[in-house]
Parts: structure tokens; C-alpha cells; sequence
């Protein structure tokens, strides 16, 4: 390992500096990713560490300098961990690495906007990396491995600054997380398990893998503190729609609890196969339910809100004439929905008929010549159960 000039070496450690503020200065997000890849071995980021390693006063250039002096807490343990990492010692190179990573998301919280989410994202991936790394070096000498448990601490709380509109990048971090899982997931602070479950819950919604949505998000609410109502409230935002998803409705109570209200007039609708009021529901809280991302989950609940208005219909019949209750004509549920104010014809209502069915929503079939759905004698209106509608 040849060592620089003091000279060489104060150009290089100042020329990072310079590279680093100024990624930060025009929003760079690809430059400041570049600076902190340490697993890529570039010439770059090795030739600064040599420089380092000589020059051993960088901290001297931070504080003297306002521009650099800002980022001190970012930049000083980066350092360090990369003079030890180009030496070798991965246990220190990754507790230091860890200093700077959680420095660099208290700057990241800072921030006006998420301009930065790549470079996060470099710094999720480099900090699991370290930890195996440092774990081996942890096993070989007889000590117990330990800091790939911190790293897991450390992904999970990225979850806490990721906005869930940028999809891609928290499946990278999930996938962070999931590869490192050689740790038990319950020693994990019950804060940073909610969160994890809570964010990683919202993107099931977003993928409407309902069951899952609903795993995930339950646990966070189970394990959330019954004292932080405005974070019950935030996860009960998305796990409501899953459960109604799935059939099952919240009480009242509820929602009246925690100023849910927007969830109301849903709940009554499917309780009585009220279409127009869904609609209506969707169409009043309309961008409140699409800043939630949950409106095309909700929207998706006409299946069940039609279920529940065949079904009514069948008992209606039931008590008029037992024998006959089976046989549901198409104009008659033509009819029940022109009384809600929603007009449709004989082929619409054939339709959407066909749909229950296939779904499992309704047991039954057709007597095309006769315009007539024969439900079956035995269970016609299956229950969800906590399952979702078949896709």
C-alpha cells in the first residue's frame, strides 16, 4: 500500500469534501450514492482512504471550512469507517459506518423533499454488507456476531423516511432486510417492528395481497402503544379497507374512536347492498381516499355491495314463496336497483351476475332462456371468512 504525498492527500480528502457538499448543494442524488459505495472498491473511494490513513487530521479540514463544518457529524465518522475499512478492521469500519448512517437520516428528515431516497437506499445496502462482513471477522475470533442484528435496526428505521410512492425502493430495502434475517425478528425493539410491519402492511395494499396487508398491519395495531392514538389511527387508515376486503366490517365505535368517519357510509353500504350510497361515499371522500391509496381498494368492494342486495332479494322471495326463492329473475334485481337510483339493463345485470359467480361470490347458475339465476339450495351467498374476493 503505497501512502500519498501530504499534499496528495490533502487534495484528495478536500477534493471528497468538495464532491460530497456539492452533491448536497444541487441535489446530485447519483454523485452523493457514489461517494458513500464502499463494497464497490472504486480507485477513488480506496485512494481517499490511503489519504486518510497519511494525512490522519481530516477531521482538522471538516471544521475548519463552514461549508464542510455543516455536514461534520455526516462526514466524520464516514471517514473513520473508511480509513478502517481500507485497513482491514471491519468491526470498527462498521460502527462507525453506523454513526454516519444514522447521522446522514437525521439530515435526511431535514430535508425539504426526498431528493435523496437513492443515496438512503446506497446506505441501506452498504451498512448490511459491513455487518456480514464484520460478523465474520466477529466469528473467526471466537466473539459472538451481532452487527448485522444492528443493521436490521438501522433498515428499518429507512422505513420511517420512505414515502410509499416510490415503490421500487422500498422493495430494495425489504429485500435488504429479508436477506439479513438470520436474527430473530421479535428481539427487535417493539418501535421498530411496528413500523416495519406498518410500512411493509401499506405496500401489500398496494400490491392487494390482502391477506398479507392484513397479517402486517394487524400486527403493527397489536403491538402499536394503546397511548399513541394518532398512530393507531394511521394504521387502522389502511387496515380497514383490507378487512372489509376480506368481509370483515368495523363497529362504529370504532371509527367514531378514532375520526374514521369517511369509513361510515361504506360499512353501511355493504350492510345493506346499497350501491348508490358507495358510490356516493367514494365519490364525497374522493381525494381523501386516493391520497390513502385505498380508493381503488374501496372501489373494488361494488362486488360484495352487490352480493349483499342479491341476498336480500332472496329473502325477500323466501318469505313470499319458500319454494321459488331460489329462482332470482334478472328484472326483478333490475328493479331493485332502479329503486336506488341506478339504472341498468337486463344484459348489465346478466353481467354482473356472471361475475358473482365466477368470483364464488354467488353459488348458482343461469337459465339463459328465462332470464333467471337458479342460486344453489345450500349455502347460495358464501362468506369471505377473512379471505379475499378470487381474483
Amino acid at each position: 500500500m503505497a501512502y500519498p504525498s501530504m499534499g496528495e492527500a490533502h487534495r484528495r480528502i478536500t477534493d471528497y469534501l468538495n464532491k460530497f457538499c456539492d452533491a448536497v448543494s444541487y441535489q446530485d442524488v447519483a454523485s452523493l450514492a457514489q461517494l458513500f459505495s464502499f463494497s464497490s472498491n472504486s480507485p477513488s473511494l480506496l485512494s481517499l482512504a490511503d489519504a486518510l490513513n497519511f494525512f490522519q487530521d481530516a477531521n482538522r479540514l471538516i471544521k475548519q471550512s463552514d461549508k464542510f463544518s455543516q455536514f461534520g457529524e455526516i462526514l466524520a465518522p464516514l471517514f473513520r469507517s473508511l480509513q478502517s475499512y481500507r485497513l482491514g478492521n471491519l468491526v470498527e469500519a462498521y460502527h462507525a459506518f453506523e454513526k454516519f448512517a444514522n447521522a446522514f437520516i437525521q439530515e435526511f428528515r431535514n430535508w425539504e423533499s426526498a431528493w435523496a431516497l437513492e443515496a438512503l437506499y446506497v446506505i441501506a445496502y452498504e451498512i448490511r454488507v459491513l455487518a456480514e462482513r464484520a460478523d465474520r471477522e466477529l466469528s473467526s475470533n471466537g466473539k459472538s456476531p451481532e452487527k448485522l442484528k444492528g443493521a436490521g435496526s438501522f433498515l428499518m428505521k429507512v422505513f420511517g423516511v420512505l414515502a410509499l410512492g416510490t415503490v421500487h425502493l422500498c422493495r430494495s430495502v425489504i429485500r435488504s432486510i429479508e436477506t439479513a434475517r438470520i436474527f430473530d425478528f421479535e428481539e427487535f425493539p417493539r418501535r421498530d417492528k411496528v413500523t416495519y410491519m406498518y410500512y411493509t402492511g401499506r405496500l401489500e395494499v398496494f400490491n392487494e395481497n390482502f391477506p398479507a396487508a392484513d397479517h402486517k398491519l394487524s400486527y403493527a395495531l397489536t403491538h402499536c402503544n394503546p397511548l399513541r392514538e394518532a398512530n393507531i389511527r394511521m394504521i387502522l387508515k389502511y387496515l380497514i379497507p383490507v378487512k372489509l376486503s376480506l368481509g370483515i366490517l368495523p363497529k362504529t365505535c370504532l371509527l367514531e374512536k378514532y375520526n374514521l368517519l369517511e369509513y361510515n357510509d361504506v360499512v353501511k353500504a355493504l350492510k345493506r347492498g346499497d350501491l348508490r350510497l358507495l358510490r356516493h361515499a367514494l365519490q364525497e371522500h374522493e381525494d381523501q381516499f386516493l391520497r390513502s391509496g385505498v380508493y381503488l381498494v374501496l372501489e373494488k368492494l361494488e362486488l360484495q355491495v352487490y352480493q349483499r342486495l342479491v341476498k336480500k332479494i332472496y329473502f325477500i322471495q323466501k318469505q313470499k314463496d319458500p319454494s321459488k326463492a331460489h329462482q332470482l329473475k334478472l328484472e326483478v334485481i333490475v328493479k331493485a336497483l332502479k329503486w336506488l337510483e341506478m339504472d341498468m339493463d337486463l344484459d348489465e345485470v346478466e353481467c354482473i351476475m356472471t361475475i358473482l359467480i365466477y368470483k364464488n361470490l354467488v353459488k348458482g347458475y343461469f337459465a339463459h332462456k328465462s332470464k333467471v339465476v337458479v342460486l344453489s339450495k345450500q349455502d347460495p351467498f358464501p362468506k369471505l371468512n377473512g379471505k379475499p374476493v378470487n381474483s
